[in-house]
């Protein structure tokens, strides 16, 4: 039987950073198990045709001190910074991302109907109460003409479910609330002033998303790759993983998706299992494809809010890092979302995405396809209804009172970005190693080991 002081399940951002800070904290018995033979589990690359394709856009938006130190450092002499070129694709247009302060270029009834209904919706304001729905934030915040012509719209597609449905508790710094006097100036002229929380983003030169989990996985000597959780006993503190046997630990970090984890654990007491059944989220089938023609477009990304195209955003990994693709050539990433009981069919799926592509005019009906690589993304995306708060409220307290923590993006089954990802890890490290207090690993702590 393989022993371990801590044993963490999954080798993506959120398992790798928690291993990694323990290891500078002083605590080194600690395994780390990866189903995937390689680490970074959804921030990783796959290699196709001389093509290199993320799981969709993998973007680094640096925000804390901490953790622009670390990422700056981690990938020394390979980041590249640029700033956003972010589109919607809607009326037959391209217009700036955010919507709401840019309908420059629009139809001028959309215009009107989009600035006028949102100075209403600010001078006479609705009530909303203590536990809006997103769609009633939406009117309140947007007003009707910028909620029907793109907010609605779009997260429908992209959540596929009754907005009424949703909360609120999500979207904080990803919707940016642009101000009256900016509405206005972005329906009249052609704004160039960027909002939100990823208005600028590094990426790796060469290599890929790849290169950040295998920096971190350097400096994780108890990494194991090709072992999969296959069940763990959270009282006796024992898992069974695949290639190991049984794994004895006295502490447990979860970093894979919730309710997965939930379903490999034994004897869950009626509550939690109430629970994992009121957790809720969305699929996403991720297509990549290499054009064989250079600069295919000159933007980053494009949204689709319009029912006509299959998927919601598409992205150009090439406009990222030219290395990710053979010279003179161009690559992509298509996202379309589905609930998990659907099962749509991938040659069907590709046919109306090439057709969408082509009608809006990024393809030509000449181009070539060099490549081709499908991504499916189980619980791409947490669905953030009313049942969901109190549903992982109820998981954690009992994961908690077994000596177990679920952490990240998908263990604590939120909607978050990378950075935010690797501080995760580095908290749980300080809660495990008992410095509860520290706020920064110093200097010598973020420095390499020998």
């Amino acid at each position: 039987m393989t022993r371990t002081d801590v044993l963490v399940i999954g080798g993506g951002l959120a398992g790798l950073s928690t291993a990694w800070h323990l290891r500078r904290l002083g605590l080194t018995s600690v395994l780390v198990v990866e189903k995937e033979a390689r680490p970074g589990g959804r921030a990783g690359t796959v290699e196709k045709d001389g093509f290199l394709f993320d799981q969709t856009g993998h973007l680094l938006h640096l925000h804390d001190p901490y953790g622009r130190k670390l990422i700056l450092r981690l990938l020394a002499g390979n980041l590249s910074l640029r700033e956003r070129s972010s589109w919607i694709h809607s009326h037959g247009v391209f217009t700036r991302y955010p919507f709401q302060a840019n309908t420059f270029g629009l139809p001028r009834g959309v215009v009107e109907d989009c600035v006028a209904l949102f100075a209403k919706s600010r001078y006479r304001p609705a009530r909303l109460g203590k536990a809006p729905s997103f769609e009633r934030w939406c009117l309140a915040a947007f007003g009707e003409g910028i909620s029907r012509h793109f907010m609605f719209p779009y997260n429908a597609k992209l959540w596929r479910a009754e907005l009424s449905e949703l909360t609120t508790e999500w979207q904080g710094r990803f919707l940016p609330r642009p101000s009256p006097e900016e509405v206005l100036y972005g329906a009249l002229f052609d704004q160039k002033k960027f909002f939100g929380y990823n208005a600028a983003f590094r990426y790796p030169l060469r290599g890929g998303i790849q290169v950040l989990p295998d920096a971190l996985a350097r400096g994780v000597p108890g990494l194991r790759l090709e072992a999969e959780l296959e069940r763990v006993d959270l009282d006796e503190k024992v898992a069974v993983v695949k290639g190991l046997g049984e794994v004895r630990y006295e502490r447990l970090v979860n970093t894979m998706p919730l309710p997965f984890f939930l379903d490999k654990a034994c004897a869950l007491p009626k509550a939690v299992r109430t629970a994992r059944a009121a957790l809720r989220w969305r699929d996403v089938y991720n297509l990549n494809i290499g054009i064989a023609r250079a600069d295919v477009s000159d933007k980053h990304w494009i949204y689709f809010p319009e029912k006509r195209f299959a998927f919601y955003r598409a992205g150009f990994l090439t406009n990222f890092s030219k290395s990710l693709a053979p010279r003179g050539m161009t690559s992509m990433y298509i996202e379309v979302s589905r609930r998990p009981e659907e099962r749509p069919s991938k040659a069907a799926l590709e046919r109306r995405i090439l057709a969408g592509l082509r009608s809006c005019g990024l393809l030509k009906a000449s181009d070539r396809l060099a490549a081709r690589h499908w991504f499916k993304i189980d619980a791409a995306y947490v669905l953030y209804d009313r049942a969901r708060t109190p549903a992982v409220a109820a998981a954690m307290a009992w994961l908690r009172s077994r000596g177990a923590e679920s952490i990240g993006r998908w263990g604590a089954w939120k909607y978050s970005f990378m950075e935010e990802t690797l501080l995760d890890g580095k908290a749980c490290a300080q809660r495990l190693a008992g410095r509860r207090g520290v706020q920064h690993i110093d200097e010598a702590e973020l420095a390499p080991l020998r």
